[in-house]
């Protein structure tokens, strides 16, 4: 059976007008023999956008009289001390698990961050508590200083997690009640560059922006002298060195930047909260409008498609049977961030046979969309296919470039291809022949790409990396 996510999709149909109905009309079509709705009534899905939860994961929507409710997440709480305290006490009790909200004073500090009476405890600055005495959390409280930073869970959310075995973390919570945010900066270069100077300390993972030029691009969007960036165009930059950062803006002109001031960086650090998490729900909660809304709202105009070279940039559609050795891939991910990418493919084996190739990324497991999904919910869907597998993934360098253009990565780009096998049985001589195609792809992409470091900029970055006399590693950007 063939499922496919039609969360929201039912209640957007007017407003995107008849225009889109074609299109609605391929997924059904395309969907196989089966297709399951997830639908909501009016009331529950004002109620939904109102809250900014996520209605594009099935995964987590449990279902009642065959209408979809959407379970909300866990909550993170920030909260600076005044003098009249926090404004809430802690209660435990005997025949129940965990650690409690309680005396939760309106209009206190507590209440104003979010908390409410018998919102379960999970984590206090990042440090998971439900396991811990009464008292040993009162004293990580006070121990705490002026500011602290609670993920709290409550009655409603806790069981449905109870009832699905899953787990709750830092990763999986909502960030709307937090008080200071990342901003997202929209960015074009001008005729010098961008206007700012991007620094890295030797000694830290962390990028700032710096020496913002007066009238430059980088100050009419909003940059910040001693903001520290966390992602170029939805790409988490931490793990990445100094040349790898200066080369993303070296590659076009136009970037999406997030950005954290001192006080949010402060804040996230203090609950171990990435700030990647803002990301994701920003782009989660762009819901479209309910039926009643889009009845008062005019038809908008149907935006046009975006030309794409679909022989070249097309994902891969790998169905695979598994044997005595498994699949013969691994599945990875960053902990708390979605988007799911192959590795260690093996040689020879099943996954390799169908087409998987390393670094290739998830799309779709067995029909359902997981481009938003965790490891644990991709794994999940994975294990209940149970021998059968069917993925539609897409080499990296393709899934950029198809994004980036705005079209969304699905079987329609396959053609009359969808439902065939699309890739060619495994064979040294094919693998060797397509691997040396790639190669020469790869070496015209290499040079076409347009505007790199020059090669003084490039020398200058590494020796600075390797010379100990050096603190900080600064571009002008």
């Amino acid at each position: 059976m063939v499922c496919l996510n039609f969360t929201g999709m039912l209640a957007s149909l007017a407003s995107t007008s008849l225009l889109l109905l074609e299109h609605v009309v391929d997924l059904v079509r395309n969907s196989g023999a089966s297709v399951t709705f997830h639908i909501l009534d009016e009331a529950s899905y004002k109620k939904a956008k109102s809250k900014g939860v996520n209605l594009s994961n099935s995964q987590g929507a449990s279902v009642a009289n065959s209408v979809s409710k959407q379970a909300e997440k866990p909550k993170l709480c920030y909260m600076v001390k005044t003098s009249s305290g926090y404004g809430f006490s802690l209660r435990s009790a005997k025949d129940e698990r965990g650690l409690f909200m309680t005396e939760v004073v309106s209009g206190s500090v507590a209440h104003q961050a979010g908390v409410r009476i018998n919102d379960r405890l999970l984590e206090v600055n990042g440090e998971n508590v439900e396991s811990l005495t009464h008292e040993d959390v009162v004293g990580k409280i006070k121990s705490a200083g002026n500011c602290i930073m609670f993920l709290l869970v409550d009655e409603e959310t806790d069981k449905y997690y109870k009832n699905k075995h899953m787990k709750m973390g830092a990763w999986s919570a909502t960030t709307r009640y937090l008080p200071h945010k990342p901003r997202k900066i929209n960015i074009t270069k001008g005729p010098d560059g961008y206007g700012f100077m991007l620094r890295k300390e030797t000694n830290q993972k962390e990028h700032f922006i710096k020496d913002i030029d007066r009238g430059s691009p980088a100050e009419a969007a909003g940059l910040k002298e001693m903001d520290r960036l966390v992602a170029v165009d939805g790409k988490e930059v931490e793990s990445c060195n100094h040349e790898q950062v200066v080369d993303k803006f070296m590659q076009s002109g136009n970037k999406c930047l997030l950005v954290v001031d001192k006080e949010t960086d402060q804040m996230c650090k203090l609950g171990k909260v990435t700030p990647m998490l803002f990301w994701e729900e920003m782009h989660d909660s762009n819901l479209p409008p309910s039926y009643t809304e889009a009845m008062k709202s005019p038809a908008p105009v149907q935006p046009a498609i975006p030309a794409v070279d679909t022989t070249v940039l097309k994902p891969k559609l790998c169905r695979m049977e598994k044997d005595p050795a498994g699949f013969g891939f691994h599945l990875n991910g960053i902990q708390g961030v979605s988007g799911q990418y192959i590795k260690d493919v093996v040689r020879g084996g099943v996954a390799d046979r169908s087409g998987l190739e390393d670094d290739d990324i998830v799309v779709e497991v067995n029909g359902i969309n997981v481009e938003q999904s965790d490891h644990d919910e991709v794994v999940q869907l994975i294990r209940r296919g149970g021998d059968s597998l069917e993925m539609l993934v897409a080499k990296r360098n393709v899934y950029d470039q198809l994004k980036a253009k705005g079209v969304n990565v699905t079987r329609l780009l396959l053609g009359e291809t969808s439902y065939a096998q699309v890739h060619k049985e495994y064979t040294p001589e094919a693998s060797r022949e397509e691997k040396h195609e790639e190669a020469s792809r790869e070496e015209k992409h290499e040079e076409a790409r347009p505007e790199t470091p020059t090669e003084a900029v490039r020398e200058r970055t590494s020796s600075s990396s390797s010379s100990a006399s050096v603190d900080s590693l600064d571009e002008r950007l």
